[in-house]
């Protein structure tokens, strides 16, 4: 997710906000700005739809494009880019450049903004204290993390670490439906991990009945994903890793098993 530059985050945060209140609602600064640049407001039906990838690697693309892929009408000329402001310079025409530590108000409830770079550089996720929620975008997935197109392991790994400080009924909104593939992955190198074998039942219980499994807990990640857990003995001697190896050497191996593994 290039700084937002899939605009999965903010587009997931802002879909997803039927959960945190009755109905979708766009803050007054995106309205404000809707107006300042004359558009029509069709924001609140752009990011209910079903969301379109908006950026490719080190590129970007109005989200004016989005409309014509997901059949919203051309008519409505919606032109509105959020992303990081670490990638401000890098990515053209984002209209809104928010930073770790931004705090701002949705729907009656209280945004924190965190950078949290190891997909991507610029890869930013959006908490939510009161309501208990953090949408991660392609930082942390239910049962695996984001690949490593840009950032480092040592990024990867701090910025999960600053994810998995959150309480333990915080709830987790990712950015894609991943979660069945990835708990055969955590099976292959854990399968003595009872909490792991039940979650991983339900998941596919969920994935027949084509529900979601969205979102987890911060409770079941830190119990069954191998990337908050890179310093644990089984999976350690699953993957070759040795002991003397620290949580981000332990943490890029295991993202590579990942990359190969063959479900």
């Amino acid at each position: 997710m290039q700084a937002i530059s899939k605009v999965s985050s903010a587009a997931s945060f802002l879909r997803c906000s039927r959960k945190l209140t009755s109905q979708p609602y766009v803050s007054p600064c995106v309205r404000q700005l809707n107006l300042r640049k004359g558009y029509v407001c069709g924001v609140m039906k752009l990011f209910s739809s079903p969301l379109k990838t908006l950026c490719g690697a080190g590129k970007s693309a109005p989200v004016s494009r989005f409309c014509s892929v997901s059949n919203v009408s051309s008519s409505l000329q919606i032109e509105l880019v959020i992303g990081s402001a670490v990638d401000r310079e890098r990515i053209p025409g984002i209209d809104i450049a928010l930073k770790d530590g931004d705090k701002w108000v949705f729907a009656g409830h209280e945004v924190h903004v965190l950078d949290t770079p190891g997909h991507t550089i610029g890869h930013i996720s959006f908490y939510f204290p009161g309501a208990r929620a953090i949408f991660t975008g392609d930082t942390l997935f239910s049962l695996s993390c984001g690949k490593l197109f840009e950032g480092t392991p040592e990024q990867m790994l701090a910025s999960l670490q600053r994810i998995v400080s959150l309480p333990d009924d915080t709830s987790v909104y990712c950015g894609h439906e991943y979660t069945l593939s990835n708990s055969k992955f955590a099976l292959s190198i854990e399968p003595t991990n009872e909490v792991l074998q039940s979650y991983a039942a339900y998941v596919a219980e969920q994935r027949d009945k084509k529900l979601p499994t969205i979102p987890t807990t911060m409770k079941m990640e830190k119990a069954c994903n191998p990337f908050l857990r890179t310093g644990n003995a089984d999976i350690r001697r699953a993957l070759g890793i040795a002991e003397a190896a620290d949580e981000a050497e332990a943490l890029g191996i295991i993202r590579r098993a990942k990359d190969n593994f063959k479900a």
